[in-house]
């Protein structure tokens, strides 16, 4: 049930109106309330300050839900007409034309995704100065089972080996199964080569571990192994943003932690919804991780001679 109840959201200089805000979106289940419109809004708002710079210059794909998550779901790369002209777009070639994606640069671009019922937000690992080179590298790590321990072993894998080839990195829940492991790059090298990257140090990893990892693309190959997905880190392709919602029960949210969180017996995919989220936002625990982004020369070198 929803009526007419509109909320009016201060998002830095401009005031959003948000229609229809008691519309529930996460029906309640289990020992989670319900969360309407109107508290995705509120939540959004909340965290601007901690996501919008996860979201800056980048084309987004929109994931809406304008029923709430039992209704259809809605994958928006094209900016429609009727949307503010005050929203930046980013005019993106493809094979017959363009498309015109939404970037989110403020809060108030964040609080009216939010009226749009846009659940999750997917961002590009490029920014729109140069969409060929990202500044960002991501590893999913995917579970074969519900067995978070067996996600979190791998995330100390990878991140041992980002060490070990100088690379800084973050981690970060998915509010879904898995972790991310997150490295901030230079924006310098094109798509190809750092997936190729991503690639050999995946496969290099799931060698040493052939009974724990795997880089099998199709489910049928992986058996219970934790499938370590860098598919991610091609044009075009999109990972979900930090501090973003996902449409699941409970409004669970991908939440950056920091590495010595692994070690904490509550840490899980969706340990932090729109609830509690901000908290973890204002601990900050990528702080200055963004401002590290490395060539991926160096670490070539280091990660050819690991693989012999």
């Amino acid at each position: 049930m929803s009526g007419d109840a509109e909320l009016t959201v201060r998002a830095g200089r401009r005031s959003v109106q948000v229609r229809r805000a008691d519309k529930v979106l996460f029906p309640a289940e289990g020992s989670a309330p319900a969360y309407t419109k109107g508290d995705l809004a509120a939540y959004y708002r909340s965290v601007a300050a901690f996501m919008v710079p996860h979201l800056r210059g980048r084309p987004l794909m929109l994931e809406r839900h304008p029923d709430g998550v039992g209704g259809p779901r809605f994958m928006q790369k094209n900016t429609p007409e009727h949307y503010p002209d005050w929203i930046t777009r980013a005019e993106v070639a493809k094979e017959d034309g363009t498309v015109r994606h939404t970037v989110c640069d403020d809060a108030a671009t964040l609080v009216y995704l939010a009226d749009q019922a846009c659940l999750t937000v997917h961002r590009w690992l490029s920014r729109t100065g140069d969409l060929d080179r990202p500044d960002l590298m991501v590893f999913d790590l995917d579970p074969g089972e519900d067995d978070f321990r067996t996600v979190c072993r791998a995330a100390r894998w990878v991140g041992e080996l980002l060490d070990e080839l100088r690379l800084p990195s973050g981690l970060m829940t998915t509010g879904s199964r898995g972790l991310h492991v997150v490295v901030p790059l230079n924006g310098r090298h094109d798509f190809d080569e750092v997936r190729s990257f991503a690639r050999d140090a995946a496969e290099l990893l799931a060698a040493e571990h052939p009974d724990d990892l795997t880089t099998a693309a199709r489910k049928k190959d992986r058996g219970t192994r934790l499938y370590l997905d860098v598919q991610r880190n091609g044009y075009a392709q999109t990972a979900v943003a930090p501090f973003t919602v996902r449409a699941l029960p409970g409004a669970p949210v991908a939440v950056p932690v920091g590495w010595d969180q692994l070690d904490d017996p509550e840490l899980g995919p969706r340990r932090w919804t729109i609830a509690d989220a901000a908290e973890q936002g204002r601990k900050n625990p990528w702080s200055g991780l963004l401002g590290r982004g490395r060539a991926l020369g160096p670490a070539r070198r280091r990660l050819d001679a690991l693989r012999g």
